[in-house]
């Protein structure tokens, strides 16, 4: 193996994936450094069009570093920001090792970067890349993760990016960063179209001027909520439930023609307030909720499902970082408009996602999401904790 030479003083790492890598390698420790290859996902550069033809042809460089012919892998704080070609796969150690067969090229794992290392490929280190890769995979899902070098951690933009942190928790993806290659070009691609149906640039524009007007969530729950919030406002205080269904009932009826409203939408309205009374009662039991607080909106569900539509863009090759950014900031900027702290929108999502997925069946849709809520609210480097919202 090769570690290129004498350790890069200063050198900040972009996240905690290259910071261990340098760590193991500073140390010689190179069973971490496995270790940590095998659980983590690593990316390498194919030519878009060859992606886009269904293959992920990888193809090697020569390093000044060995005098070698290395194939490449990059770990994802240390990509470069997406061009228009070429694009990334994404794959594990453990494929990585599976497909590589007896090719005598060397391992090159984030090459001209302080961290770099290089590996020659023979039978005894195929053994010993095997072990490792067996023992870990990259699971991701459930965690923070934050970009330190190369995403924004203050200002605007980050506050956009932390209306997204829910999902990206969820997903385990960097909350901060925008010049995101996601899951890898294809996987992107493949994603929002078994998803939202996206099948090109304008597909993709479409939705998400869909999700950053509020578009996508049900106009229904957008309705009784809005029916709460102005007779909280007139009557200045709590809310009793029986009064809300009746008022939301001789609203609905008083909008339209009285027999054009059948009694099974009145009737759907009434029930849906009765959930939305329940999840809050949920909400406040394991901390989603403040004692006496209620949902306000729940367009919160789109303005952080339209952050994530942004990123994906970007990944998908679908529009560039400034069409990105500028959906993020107006994503930031609704969210400001419509509630007043993080508590506020994070419950304004959390309500929308489990409306639409949950069923009141109190399943894993609602355990990860309180999951979620406990690591932005006490992780100390969570965005809600370090991104003031107003």
């Amino acid at each position: 193996m090769n570690d290129t030479g004498p350790m890069t003083v200063g050198w900040q790492a972009p996240t905690d994936v290259e910071s261990r890598l340098y760590a193991a390698k500073v140390r010689g420790d190179w069973a971490a450094f496995f270790d940590q290859l095998a659980g983590t996902y690593l990316y390498c550069a194919v030519q878009r069009a060859e992606a886009e033809a269904g293959r992920s042809t990888h193809a090697p460089f020569h390093s000044p570093a060995t005098g070698t012919w290395c194939f490449a892998y990059y770990t994802q704080g240390v990509l470069p920001m997406p061009q228009p070609d070429p694009v990334f796969h994404r794959s594990t150690f453990a494929a990585v090792v599976r497909t590589w067969g007896n090719d005598s090229r060397w391992l090159a794992i984030n090459p001209g970067t302080p961290g770099e290392a290089y590996f020659p490929a023979n039978p005894q280190t195929l053994h010993l890349w095997r072990q490792h890769a067996e023992r870990f995979s990259p699971v991701a899902s459930g965690t923070l993760r934050t970009l330190r070098v190369g995403g924004p951690l203050q200002g605007p933009v980050a506050k956009g990016l932390a209306c997204g942190a829910q999902l990206a928790v969820h997903r385990g993806d960097l909350w901060n960063s925008l010049a995101d290659h996601g899951a890898g070009f294809n996987a992107m691609r493949q994603l929002v179209a078994d998803s939202w149906d996206i099948r090109g640039a304008d597909d993709w524009q479409g939705v998400l001027q869909a999700m950053l007007e509020g578009r996508c969530v049900s106009r229904v729950w957008e309705f009784v909520l809005s029916v709460r919030q102005e007779m909280a406002r007139q009557y200045g205080g709590a809310v009793d439930p029986v009064h809300w269904r009746e008022t939301a009932a001789h609203i609905l009826r008083s909008n339209t023609e009285p027999d054009r409203v059948p009694d099974a939408a009145v009737s759907g309205v009434q029930q849906l307030i009765g959930r939305i009374t329940r999840y809050e009662a949920r909400f406040r039991a394991d901390g989603l909720l403040s004692e006496g607080r209620c949902v306000r909106s729940v367009l919160a569900w789109d303005f952080g499902r339209a952050v994530h539509m942004a990123r994906w863009g970007v990944a998908a090759r679908y529009c560039d970082l400034p069409a990105a950014e500028r959906a993020v900031l107006r994503a930031a900027e609704s969210s400001l408009e419509t509630y007043r702290s993080w508590e506020d929108f994070g419950a304004g999502y959390a309500l929308g996602r489990c409306l639409h997925f949950d069923e009141e069946e109190f399943g894993p849709w609602y355990t990860e999401l309180v999951d979620i809520h406990r690591i932005l609210t006490t992780d100390p480097d969570s965005p809600w904790l370090t991104v003031p919202w107003r």
